[in-house]
C-alpha cells in the first residue's frame, strides 16, 4: 500500500511534460533538523479550506475503514504495476541507506513498510548487492505483483501481506533485526487513530540505533486543496473517489507521533516543490514531509 503519488497522478494529461522544481534541498541530514516553514496559503486557498467543514458521515467512515484493504486491492487490480514510477531517487534523497554501514561490505537489512508493487525495493536491490529487504503491504494483490517480478529472489527479498496496525511484524521479521525502515507515502493512508500502532509495530523489528526514513504528503499540498466537498474525514484527512484515504502531515504532529512510539527525531522538514506541466500551462505547489527517526541505542552490525 503506497498512497497514490501525486508526481504521477495529479497531471494525467501531458504527463511527459511534468517537471519538478526544487525550492528546498530535500535530503535528510543526520543530526540536523531543518526549520523551513509550511507552505503559506493564498487567501483563496484559506477560504476554500475554511468553507469545507462538513465531514463524511460516521456510517460511511466506518465503512471505509472496514473496506480499506478491499479498496487498495481494487486499486492494484485497476492499475496493476503501471501507476507508480520506480523510485530511483530513494538512495539520492536518503543517504542513510549507504551512510549507516560501519564498513563497506556490511549487509544492510531493510524493511519497506508498504511496498506497493516494488517500485522502491527493486531499484534498491539492483543498486546494492549487499542488502536484504523485507517488504510488506496491506494489499495481497500488491504482494503478488512483487513476487511475480523477475527481480524477486527469496535469497535477497521476502515479501508478505501485513496490516501494520493489527498484524505483528515479528511473525515475518525477527525482532530487533532491521537496520533501516522505509515508510514512503504509506502512513498517510492509515487512519490517524491507528498510526501509533503501526509505528510501534515497526519499532519492534528495528535494531537499537536503527532508522526510519519517512516521506509523505505535507500540510497544504496541492492534492489536499483539490478535494471536493464531501471528501473530508477529519482534520487534514480526506477520502479519494476510489475509497482510498490520505492524511496531510504537519511536522509537529509527525514528530509527536514518532516520539510517543519511542522513536527520536533526527531530521524532519518540509520539501517544497512546484510541479510544472508545460503542455497544459499548469504550475502547482507540492508539499512533502521528509524525515528521519531513530531508535535509541547503538546500531549493531549485521
Amino acid at each position: 500500500m503506497a498512497a497514490p503519488n501525486s508526481e504521477r497522478s495529479l497531471v494525467d494529461k501531458g504527463k511527459d511534460c511534468v517537471v519538478n522544481v526544487d525550492q528546498e534541498e530535500s535530503s535528510c541530514v543526520p543530526g540536523r533538523t531543518r526549520t523551513s516553514p509550511a507552505r503559506a496559503l493564498t487567501r483563496e486557498e484559506r477560504d476554500r479550506l475554511a468553507g469545507e467543514q462538513r465531514l463524511v458521515s460516521d456510517f460511511k467512515q466506518m465503512k471505509l475503514e472496514r473496506e480499506a484493504q478491499r479498496n487498495w486491492d481494487l486499486f492494484y487490480k485497476r492499475n496493476t504495476t503501471n501507476f507508480f514510477k520506480d523510485r530511483h531517487w530513494t538512495t539520492r534523497e536518503f543517504q542513510e541507506l549507504k551512510a549507516c554501514r560501519e564498513f563497506a561490505s556490511q549487509r544492510l537489512v531493510l524493511l519497506e513498510a508498504g511496498c506497493g508493487v516494488g517500485n522502491c525495493i527493486f531499484p534498491l536491490l539492483e543498486d546494492d548487492r549487499d542488502i536484504f529487504v523485507y517488504a510488506c503491504d496491506f494489499s495481497p494483490r500488491a504482494v503478488e505483483f512483487v513476487k511475480r517480478n523477475p527481480l524477486y529472489c527469496p535469497e535477497r527479498c521476502w515479501a508478505f501481506q501485513c496490516d501494520l496496525t493489527t498484524d505483528d511484524l515479528r511473525e515475518n521479521v525477527p525482532e530487533g533485526s532491521v537496520d533501516v525502515v522505509t515508510l514512503i507515502f504509506v502512513l498517510s493512508a492509515i487512519h490517524p487513530d491507528k498510526m501509533k500502532l503501526a509505528l510501534e509495530n515497526i519499532s519492534r523489528v528495528l535494531k537499537p540505533g536503527g532508522s526510519v526514513l519517512f516521506r509523505d504528503y505535507g500540510l497544504h499540498d496541492h492534492a489536499m486543496l483539490r478535494f471536493k466537498a464531501g471528501s473530508k474525514l477529519g482534520e487534514n484527512f480526506y477520502v479519494r473517489q476510489d475509497g482510498t484515504r490520505s492524511y496531510f502531515f504537519c511536522k509537529e504532529f509527525l514528530a509527536e507521533l514518532f516520539s510517543v512510539a519511542g522513536l527520536q527525531c533526527a531530521a524532519n522538514d518540509y520539501v517544497l516543490r512546484q510541479t510544472v506541466n508545460k503542455k497544459e500551462g499548469l504550475c502547482v505547489p507540492r508539499v512533502f514531509l521528509q524525515s528521519k527517526f531513530t531508535k535509541a541505542g547503538q546500531l549493531q552490525s549485521s
